[in-house]
C-alpha cells in the first residue's frame, strides 16, 4: 500500500485550527475532503505538527496511505482542484511505509512577525501581530540566547498542553528587524501548546522595557506560567519548516520566509 507525503501552504486565517472538528472548519477536514474527492476513497492523513486557529503554514508536512498507485504529480495538481485558495498541495513524494510525518520530523521550524508601527496596517491584518509602541529587537535577540538548549519550558506552556514532557531542546532563535516588522525565528525538537506565542508575548514586554533582558532567564527558573507574558496573537504565527532525516529524500525545507511574506 503506498504511503505519500505532501507539503502544504495554507493561510490559517481561514481555518479554525489544523485538527479535525465536527464542524469541518479546520485545514485537516478540508485536506481530507479534497484527498477524498480526488482518490474517490476515504483518505485520512496524520500532520508534522498541530497548528492554532489564525496560524499559517509555509511548510505544513502529511502523509497519508492509500490502496493504489497514481502518478505522484497527479497528487499535488488533482487535489489542488478541490481546495480553496487559503490551502494548496505544493509538493507530493511517494514515501517508505515506515515514514511518519509527525514522529520522524527532528526538528521544527516556526517564524512569528510582528508589525510594530504606532496605528495597526490593513495590509498586515492576519498576517502579522501587531504591537504598538517601539521594541529594540537587538535587546530582545540578547534576552532571548538563554532560551537555547534543553530546558524545562514550563513558563511558556499552556495550561490545556497535553505533552508528556515540558523539556524540549531549543536549537536556535533569532530577532530580527526589517522596517516597521520584527521578525522571530525559532526552531526546536518540538514545542508545547503556545510555546512560541508566549516567548514572543514575553520578548515583547522585553524589548517594549517593561521587563529587563535577564527576565526569561528568571522565568525559566520559576517554571511558573502565571508569571510570564499573555499568550501573544496566533496572526503572526508561521509554521515555516520541517526537517527530516536525509534517508526519506524529502524536498529541502524552505528558505524564502523573508520573500514569501514580502520583508526582503
Amino acid at each position: 500500500m503506498p504511503r505519500i507525503a505532501l507539503g502544504l501552504q495554507y493561510d490559517g486565517r481561514a481555518f479554525q485550527g489544523w485538527q479535525s472538528q465536527v464542524q469541518g472548519q479546520t485545514v485537516q477536514d478540508t485536506l481530507q475532503k479534497a484527498l477524498s474527492q480526488f482518490a474517490t476513497v476515504p483518505v485520512q492523513v496524520q500532520c508534522a505538527g498541530r497548528t492554532d486557529t489564525g496560524v499559517h503554514a509555509l511548510e505544513q508536512i502529511v502523509h497519508f496511505d492509500v490502496g493504489f498507485k497514481r502518478d505522484i504529480h497527479a497528487w499535488v495538481r488533482g487535489t489542488n482542484t478541490f481546495l480553496p485558495e487559503t490551502v494548496a498541495v505544493r509538493w507530493a513524494r511517494e514515501v517508505s511505509p515506515e515514514f511518519h510525518a509527525r514522529f520522524d520530523a527532528f526538528q521544527r521550524t516556526y517564524h512569528y512577525v510582528i508589525y510594530n508601527h504606532p496605528t495597526r496596517s490593513p495590509i498586515w491584518a492576519g498576517r502579522t501581530g501587531w504591537y504598538h509602541k517601539p521594541l529594540d529587537a537587538d535587546k530582545m535577540h540578547a534576552a532571548a540566547q538563554v532560551l537555547v538548549g534543553e530546558h524545562d519550558f514550563s513558563a511558556f506552556r499552556a495550561s490545556e498542553c497535553q505533552a508528556n514532557s515540558p523539556i524540549k531542546t531549543l536549537y536556535h532563535i533569532k530577532v530580527e528587524r526589517f522596517g516597521d516588522c520584527v521578525l522571530i525565528g525559532i526552531s526546536a525538537n518540538a514545542f508545547l501548546h503556545h510555546m512560541v506565542r508566549n516567548i514572543v508575548g514575553s520578548l515583547i514586554y522585553i524589548g517594549a522595557g517593561k521587563q529587563p533582558q535577564e527576565w526569561l532567564g528568571f522565568l525559566l527558573a520559576q517554571k511558573n506560567r502565571a508569571l510570564s507574558a499573555p499568550t501573544f496573537s496566533p496572526a503572526g504565527l508561521y509554521l515555516s519548516a520541517i526537517h527530516y532525516p536525509e534517508a526519506y529524500d524529502l524536498p529541502a525545507p524552505r528558505d524564502d520566509f523573508l520573500q514569501a511574506l514580502g520583508l526582503k
